[in-house]
C-alpha cells in the first residue's frame, strides 16, 4: 500500500496567501505551449533543479523543451539545468533517480514503468513554490524534495526502509537527447560520501562542459558502474566501514552509476550537488560557500527570502486569479539569464579560456530575439543593480568572441546563432539612454557599432549596400531587414547621446531601411531579391521555416517599425487606412495549413499571434494613430485570451520572461514599444492598485478609480497630480517616483491622447492635424 505523504491541502492549494510569494504557481505554463519548468531554482539562479517526464530526440523535443510536460505520468528522475519557456532545448544535466528494490539503469516505458527507473507519479502528490519542489514516486513509495541556492541544489529523498534504496546518476540523460549527445563524461567516487564529475555535450550548445561535486548524508554501501550498457559491481571490502581503499574514476560517453544505500523510513536521505562551468574545483568552491551544511529546511526557507524580495518589488491589488497570473508573471522573469560564473567569479570564456568576472555576475541565456521587446525594459524598473552586470556579460561575449559579435543567443558559454537581429544593441542602448551605468560605455558603443558593421553575419553586408536584406541571398530577408532597421535606431539615438553626430545621422538613415521592402500595391512588407524586385509568388498568409519572415508571415511582420509608425502610417496611406488594416489584423482568418510547419505561431487572434514575439508591440499602434481606446479593447481581448492560471495558462513559448514581462507591463497599464525611445505606450491599467517599489526606496503608484469590466476606457489621467494628456509616460517619470491615477469610464474619450501632439514619439514626425 502507498502512504500518502503530502498533506491533501497541498493539492487544494491552501489557505489564500497574503504575500506575492503564495500566489506564484510553479505550475503555470506547464502544459500546452509554455515551456516551463516546475522545480526549485533561485532568482537568476545557475541551477535548475526540476523533474523532468520525458526525454526526447531533436524532432519529437519541441513539447518537452523544458523537459518536463504537466500531461505525462510519469517522471525519470530530477536533473540540475534546465531553459524556461524556450522553443529550442538542451540541458538536463546530471540526472538523478532514486529507487527502491530491483535496480534498474534504463528509463523503461512509459506504459510499465516498473521495468525502468521511472516512475508514476500524481499532481495531487505534488507541491511547488518558488525554491523549492516536491513529489510522491507512486511506484517505490518515495517522497522527493528539492531546494536550491544559486549554483548547488539540495535533495531530500524519504525511503521506506529497506536494504535495497539506490540513487542513480544518469549522465546520459539529456533534453533534446540523441546519439553522439553527451561527448564524454566521467564519475570519480571519492569516497563513500563524495563523488565529482562532468560531462561534455553537443547540441543547441556546440560545445558545453559541466562539472559537479556531490555529496550524500549517509555513506553508501556499495555501487555500481554502467559504462556503455554494461553493469560493474563494486563494495566496500570487509572491514572497511568507513571509506574505500583508494578514489576510482569512470569515465566514457554512456555513464551512469548507482549508489547503494539502507535506509530507514524515518531518517531521510540527503543528497547535495553543487555545478560549476569551468572545473570540479569550482564545483566544491560553490558547494562549501553555498551549501557548508544540511539543513535542507534551511536552504529552503533561504531561497523563499530570496524570492521574496524579488517578488515584492511590485505590489498589486486584484484577485486570487489576478494575483496568481500577476506574481507568477513575475517570478517568471526573474529566472534567466542565469548566473554563469563561480563564487570565486571564473567563467569558461567564449575564447576556450576560464575567465573572471571578479566581483560581477557573469550572465548566460540571453534569449536576445525574446527579451529585448519587454524582460530586459522591465529590469530597468525591477533589476536596475543587475543590468550593469548583464551589460559586461554581453561586453565580455563580445571582446572573447573570435566573430567579435555581441550576443545573439547565447548559451552556456556558446553561441547558438538562434533567431535574427543584433538586438543586445537595444538592451544596452535602452539602459544607457534610462541613465544606467556601471560599464564601460566606449567599450559598450564599439561593439554596439561593430556588430551592426560586421561583415559577415546574416546578410548584414548586402544590408549596408543595397539597404534591404535580398531574400535570393539570405533565408527571412524581410524579416531581418526590419528588426535590422529597428536596432540601428536604437543605435543612432545612443551616438547622438554620446555626441556622435556622424555616427547619429548614418545609423537614423539606416533606422529608414523599412521603407525599402515596403510594396505600395500590396500593402504588406515583402523580401525583395537583389535586383529590387519583389519575390513571387507572394502569399500573406504563408509563413515558412527558410522563408521570408522569421516564424511568421507578412500580416504579422509588416507592423514591425516601432521606432517609427509614423512613417509606416504614411506608407500605409493615412490614418484611416491604417487603422483599417490593424483592425483586419485582428479579424482575418486563414487556412492553418498555411503555417503548420512553424510550431511558434500559437495563440491567434486573426493573424495577430500573441504566442509569439513579432506580434506584442502591434496591440498599441492605435495610439499612434490616435486612437487609443482601440489599443484599450485590444488589450483586454488579449489578455482575456491569452492568459489564464492552470498549467495551460500560456498561449505561447514562455521564452524566458517575455510572455511575462508582456502581461506585467500590460496590465499594470503602459508597455515599451521601441525600447530606447524613453517612453512607454498607455494601453490600460488591468488592477486597481499597483505599487512598483524602486531603487532609492522611491516607488510609482498606479491607480484606476472606477475600475470593472462596465468602465472599460480611460476617461482621463494624472500624473503627480496633473493632467497627463498624452498617451505615453516617460521611463524618468516612472523611476522618479510619484503617481499615475486613470479614471475609467464605460465609453471611450475619443479626446484623450488623440491629439497629433500627445502622440508617442516616432522618428517621423506627426502631422499637424488630423
Amino acid at each position: 500500500m502507498i502512504t500518502l505523504l503530502f498533506p491533501v491541502l497541498w493539492f487544494l492549494g491552501g489557505p489564500a496567501g497574503e504575500t506575492p510569494f503564495d500566489h506564484v504557481d510553479p505550475f503555470l505554463g506547464t502544459g500546452g505551449y509554455g515551456h516551463t519548468f516546475p522545480g526549485a531554482v533561485m532568482p537568476f539562479g545557475m541551477v535548475q533543479l526540476s523533474p523532468d517526464t520525458a526525454t526526447r530526440v531533436p524532432k519529437q523535443s519541441y513539447p518537452w523543451c523544458a523537459g518536463y510536460r504537466y500531461e505525462d505520468p510519469t517522471i525519470l528522475g530530477f536533473s540540475h539545468t534546465h531553459l524556461s519557456g524556450t522553443g529550442h532545448s538542451d540541458l538536463g544535466d546530471i540526472l538523478v533517480a532514486p529507487m527502491v528494490g530491483t535496480l534498474h539503469t534504463q528509463p523503461g516505458p512509459v506504459d510499465q514503468p516498473e521495468k525502468g527507473y521511472r516512475s508514476r507519479f500524481s499532481h495531487d502528490r505534488e507541491h511547488a513554490e518558488p525554491g523549492y519542489y516536491a513529489v510522491d514516486l507512486l511506484d517505490d513509495n518515495i517522497k522527493a524534495e528539492m531546494t536550491v541556492t544559486t549554483r548547488a541544489g539540495m535533495h531530500r529523498y524519504h525511503f521506506p526502509t529497506s536494504d535495497q534504496a539506490h540513487l542513480l546518476f544518469d549522465l546520459v540523460h539529456a533534453i533534446y537527447n540523441f546519439d553522439g549527445k553527451v561527448v564524454w563524461s566521467s564519475i570519480t567516487v571519492e569516497n563513500n560520501r563524495r563523488i565529482s564529475g562532468y560531462r561534455q555535450t553537443t547540441g543547441w550548445a556546440p560545445d558545453r562542459r559541466i562539472y559537479f561535486v556531490a555529496e550524500f548524508s549517509q555513506p553508501f554501501d556499495s555501487y555500481t558502474v554502467v559504462q556503455d550498457d554494461q553493469p560493474h559491481y563494486y563494495f566496500r571490502e570487509p572491514g572497511r566501514k568507513q571509506q574505500f581503499d583508494a578514489a576510482r574514476r569512470f569515465a566514457g560517453r554512456k555513464l551512469k552509476t548507482a549508489f547503494h544505500f539502507k535506509t530507514k523510513a524515518d531518517q531521510p536521505l540527503l543528497l547535495k550537488i553543487a555545478v560549476s562551468p569551468n572545473d570540479i574545483a569550482g564545483a566544491r568552491k560553490n558547494l562549501k560557500a553555498e551549501m557548508p551544511h544540511w539543513r535542507f529546511d534551511q536552504v529552503r526557507r533561504d531561497a523563499k527570502t530570496a524570492w521574496q524580495n524579488q517578488l515584492n518589488r511590485i505590489q498589486i491589488d486584484g484577485d486570487i486569479a489576478a494575483k496568481q497570473k500577476f506574481y507568477t508573471s513575475l517570478y517568471r522573469t526573474a529566472i534567466a539569464p542565469m548566473t554563469y560564473s563561480d563564487v570565486d567569479g571564473r567563467y569558461p570564456g567564449m575564447d576556450g579560456a576560464i575567465q573572471n568576472a571578479g566581483d560581477h555576475v557573469n550572465y548566460t541565456v540571453f534569449s536576445l530575439w525574446d527579451t529585448y521587446r519587454a524582460t530586459h525594459p522591465l529590469f530597468t524598473l525591477t533589476q536596475p543593480e543587475r543590468v550593469p552586470d548583464m551589460i559586461r556579460s554581453m561586453l565580455r561575449h563580445f571582446q572573447e568572441s573570435p566573430r567579435k559579435l555581441l550576443p545573439i543567443w547565447s548559451l552556456h558559454g556558446n553561441e547558438t546563432y538562434c533567431m535574427i537581429g543584433y538586438h543586445a544593441v537595444s538592451v544596452i542602448g535602452d539602459a544607457y539612454l534610462k541613465g544606467i551605468r556601471g560599464f564601460d560605455v566606449d567599450t559598450a558603443y564599439h561593439a554596439m557599432r561593430q556588430t551592426a558593421n560586421h561583415p559577415d553575419y546574416d546578410g548584414l553586408q548586402h544590408y549596408r549596400r543595397l539597404g534591404y536584406v535580398p531574400i535570393d541571398l539570405e533565408d527571412e530577408a524581410a524579416s531581418k531587414t526590419l528588426e535590422y532597421a529597428y536596432d540601428d535606431f536604437v543605435i543612432a539615438k545612443m551616438a547622438q547621446a554620446l555626441g556622435r553626430d556622424r555616427d547619429a545621422a548614418i545609423f537614423s538613415e539606416r533606422a529608414q531601411n523599412y521603407r525599402n521592402i515596403f510594396d505600395p500595391g500590396s500593402g504588406f512588407m515583402r523580401a525583395r531579391l537583389e535586383n529590387g524586385r519583389f519575390r513571387e509568388p507572394f502569399d500573406p498568409f504563408r509563413a515558412a521555416w527558410h522563408g521570408d519572415y522569421t516564424e511568421g508571415n507578412a500580416w504579422q511582420y509588416s507592423w514591425y517599425v516601432p521606432h517609427d509608425v509614423q512613417g509606416l502610417i504614411d506608407l500605409m496611406g493615412g490614418r484611416e487606412a491604417f487603422i483599417a488594416k490593424l483592425d483586419l489584423l485582428f479579424e482575418v482568418q486563414t487556412d492553418a495549413e498555411k503555417y503548420s510547419e512553424v510550431d511558434d505561431i500559437s495563440g491567434l487572434i486573426g493573424q495577430y499571434v500573441h504566442g509569439n514575439e513579432p506580434s506584442h508591440h502591434i496591440a498599441y499602434l492605435y495610439n499612434y494613430a490616435g486612437m487609443p481606446w482601440r489599443t484599450q479593447e485590444r488589450i483586454d481581448q488579449i489578455l482575456a485570451a491569452m492568459y489564464s492560471t492552470g498549467p495551460e495558462g500560456l498561449a505561447g513559448n514562455e521564452d524566458c520572461g517575455q510572455m511575462s514581462a508582456w502581461y506585467l507591463f500590460s496590465t499594470m497599464g503602459f508597455y515599451p514599444v521601441a525600447p530606447g525611445d524613453g517612453v512607454y505606450v498607455i494601453g490600460k491599467p488591468a488592477n486597481k492598485h499597483t505599487e512598483l517599489k524602486l531603487a532609492g526606496g522611491k516607488s510609482f503608484v498606479i491607480t484606476a478609480a472606477e475600475l470593472n469590466p462596465d468602465n472599460p476606457y480611460i476617461q482621463s489621467v494624472h500624473l503627480n497630480g496633473k493632467p497627463l494628456t498624452t498617451s505615453y509616460v516617460r521611463h524618468q517619470d516612472i523611476v522618479s517616483g510619484g503617481t499615475l491615477h486613470f479614471v475609467m469610464g464605460p465609453q471611450p474619450n475619443h479626446t484623450w491622447g488623440s491629439a497629433p501632439a500627445d502622440l508617442p514619439p516616432s522618428m517621423t514626425a506627426a502631422p499637424a492635424s488630423w
